[in-house]
């Protein structure tokens, strides 16, 4: 199977219209889309497909149905498909990243992020500074900030990325 060269994964996400725009971003960036069960809504609702357009036809989505059943996906697919989560607990920000084909970039659910152990799977933890007293932008905006600067980096490609 032929990959895109960046995969988006959704942690259960949580509101349609979120995760339909994220995947709308995905088809129209050339992104590959990972689900990840459960979602807390229908995936056929039709928020959820009115908020994704026509768009989701054209997009390589891989739904699990488990953070588990991820897990194995993403680690038969090889070592280079790092698992880089974007959190407002990040150590790092998301622009001193350098980027590799393959890496698959995480969004947890926008009422409650990710769990501890889901957090701690993250082989790079990233987040999006900001100026306080702000705490987080939506998780569809965040995304698309950090798929744009990974794909200009893999068009363009960086120095090495630091060891996680």
């Amino acid at each position: 199977m032929d990959h895109a060269a960046l995969t988006l994964a959704l942690y259960q996400p949580d509101i349609p219209q979120n995760a339909g725009t994220l995947l709308r971003s995905c088809a129209c960036l050339g992104v590959a889309a990972a689900l990840i069960e459960p979602a807390g809504f229908p995936t056929s609702d039709k928020h959820f497909r009115r908020a994704g357009m026509d768009y989701l036809d054209a997009i390589e989505l891989v739904r699990h149905a488990s953070f588990q059943a991820f897990q194995f996906w993403r680690t038969a697919e090889g070592p280079h498909r790092c698992l880089i989560l974007l959190s407002t607990a990040g150590e790092v920000p998301y622009w001193d990243v350098a980027y590799r084909p393959g890496d698959v970039l995480m969004v947890g659910r926008e009422s409650a992020g990710v769990p501890p152990a889901v957090h701690a799977a993250a082989d790079l933890r990233v987040t999006v500074p900001m100026r306080p007293p702000f705490r987080s932008l939506n998780v569809a905006v965040a995304a698309s900030m950090v798929m744009g600067e990974a794909l200009r980096q893999l068009h363009h490609p960086a120095a090495a990325r630091p060891t996680p």
